[in-house]
């Protein structure tokens, strides 16, 4: 995974998030329960997948 500055991390796992929040399938075994928490266990395992498309 490409790094990521702190909007781009913090705009994924936002999203990810929200998507958790509305049913979506947990990527990875956690023991959370905040769709939060879980978006970022998900950063963390390098187990989402979002691209993000830089302007250069």
């Amino acid at each position: 995974m490409p790094d990521f500055n702190r909007y781009e991390k913090a705009r994924i796992i936002g999203a990810r998030a929200l998507q958790v929040s509305y049913g979506a399938p947990v990527l990875v075994d956690t023991d959370q329960t905040e769709p939060i928490l879980i978006a970022a266990e998900e950063y963390d395992a390098n187990a989402l997948p979002f691209t993000v498309r830089r302007e250069q």
